[in-house]
């Protein structure tokens, strides 16, 4: 096992394909990978649970089960007792699956067709399905899958958990909560987005000794992007640098009874190294905007100035972030069009998604940072098929509108037009009101810094996340708010 996890990410049918060949190349058989693969997990169970003494695993009929064979072997000579459920009749098992089944027999492990929950184990083992599953779970796998997740045990799921699609994310019907995840061989990228956060747990990773050869034959381009990646891509200062050549950013919203919306957008964009910000707001918001935050510039305009004044507001900036608070008034819609007919680097979120949607078109220098049912909105389907394929979604989205895409959520993904990046990084607490408009202002701060709108969209959604993920600790996941974040996003990553 490593200590860190692969960037790379990977679809099930790569991994499957190039183990194989990577395999025959290094001149391994893949029995031998199966025995690598159940002494990884053993491995990581032992660690993970140390006193552990009976162990239950949950077989297939594929090589995810002959690795559950693999690791209930060694657990018995171990000296664990070791109950083993099969779904399948176990002399129908065929190749390494059979191999390791007939070794965990001559080890003295009987294997059982029924599932007995009377005595509960110390751990639980998923070896039902492996990664290429494509269907709805139904019938006894599923009732097998429901028992699994009220047993009182934690459970250690065998390279993904079973009744997950290892390509998008999705649950197939229902699928086991893991506490902990063995992966193999390369990482695949459904675990890391959408629903399968809430059932992946720790993802722990082992290459089998041919993860080296198999990334440089097999270069992806979907990357996972943690901490240590986010660090080579921060924006950096020079000693001279002051705030003209930071970048001036301007973030047009807040109707009248919005005020907090665009106050929460300048602030991150502050917090997060422009050198200058300045709102275009209704002007009842003004007075309160300044009393909280004097660094803060503040505009308004009404339609009765014309099109001209506006152009003379606009021509400030270097960047412009538009949506948080703007409604979807006249008003808001010229502010829209202005800010569209200007041609700079731009940020849209909230309400410019929806007069994206009523008037579509295609720019290159603009990141989009919708949720799902604003994605869902913009590609004229429901949100639950955003989340059967996220990155299908936000691929269309890119295609369909160009610039780059943040399609936020649980595993965010930012996508350029070449490269899926998933940010490593968030939690549950983020689910509150104004998060998003955190997001939008540190995404528009860092491209006035960078001047580069797939990098910034890139740092900008990590920082967010990361920094959410520092002010949880102080704070808790119940009751973390937008403005916890803004003291975090100027510090440096650790």
């Amino acid at each position: 096992m490593v200590a860190s996890l692969p960037h790379s990410l990977y679809r099930s049918d790569q991994v499957r394909d190039g183990e194989r060949k990577i395999a025959e190349d290094l001149g391994v058989d893949m029995y031998t990978l199966m025995e690598r693969a159940g002494a990884a997990t053993y491995q990581c169970l032992r660690q993970y649970w140390l006193t552990a003494k009976t162990v239950l695993i949950c077989c297939g009929s594929g090589n995810n089960a002959g690795d559950g064979y693999v690791i209930g072997r060694l657990a018995l000579e171990d000296g664990l007792l070791v109950q083993l459920h099969s779904l399948v009749e176990p002399c129908s098992l065929t190749g390494d699956a059979a191999t390791a089944k007939d070794a965990f027999e001559k080890a003295g492990g009987a294997i059982s067709m029924s599932l007995d929950l009377h005595d509960p184990p110390d751990v639980l083992v998923d070896a039902l399905f492996g990664t290429g599953l494509n269907r709805r779970i139904r019938g006894d796998y599923a009732s097998v899958i429901q028992a699994m997740n009220v047993i009182d045990a934690p459970c250690l799921a065998v390279d993904v958990p079973s009744g997950l699609c290892a390509n998008t994310g999705r649950v197939f019907g229902c699928a086991v909560e893991a506490d902990v995840t063995m992966s193999f061989v390369a990482l695949k990228q459904g675990m890391f987005t959408g629903k399968a956060r809430d059932h992946v747990g720790d993802v722990v990773f082992d290459g089998l000794g041919i993860d080296s050869a198999f990334e440089a034959a097999f270069p992806s381009s979907v990357t996972r992007l943690g901490k240590h990646r986010a660090n080579a891509i921060e924006p950096q200062r020079k000693r001279t640098s002051h705030k003209g050549s930071v970048g001036r950013v301007m973030c047009i919203g807040g109707q009248q009874g919005m005020g907090g919306a665009i106050l929460l957008y300048g602030q991150a964009a502050l917090r997060s190294g422009a050198g200058l910000v300045s709102l275009l707001t209704a002007e009842a918001n003004m007075p309160a905007i300044l009393a909280r935050q004097p660094e803060l510039m503040t505009r308004h305009w009404k339609r009765s100035d014309g099109a001209d004044v506006l152009d003379n507001i606009l021509t400030w900036a270097d960047v412009i972030a538009i949506g948080p608070g703007l409604g979807q008034s006249s008003w808001a819609r010229q502010l829209f069009d202005g800010a569209l007919a200007t041609n700079l680097p731009m940020v849209l979120d909230a309400d410019t998604l929806h007069f994206l949607h009523q008037y579509p078109r295609r720019y290159a220098n603009w990141v989009l940072t919708p949720h799902p049912g604003e994605a869902a909105k913009l590609l004229g389907i429901s949100v639950s098929s955003i989340e059967r394929d996220r990155f299908s979604a936000v691929k269309e989205l890119q295609n369909r509108y160009g610039g780059v895409v943040v399609l936020k959520g649980a595993g965010t993904i930012v996508y350029d037009g070449s490269v899926f990046t998933v940010i490593d990084a968030g939690n549950p607490g983020m689910a509150s009101g104004g998060m998003g408009d955190v997001l939008a202002g540190t995404i528009a701060a860092c491209i006035s810094q960078t001047k580069h709108i797939d990098r910034a969209a890139i740092f900008g959604t990590f920082l967010h996340s990361h920094s959410a993920d520092i002010a949880v600790k102080q704070f808790g996941e119940r009751g973390l708010i937008a403005s916890d974040l803004l003291p975090l996003l100027g510090k440096k990553l650790a």
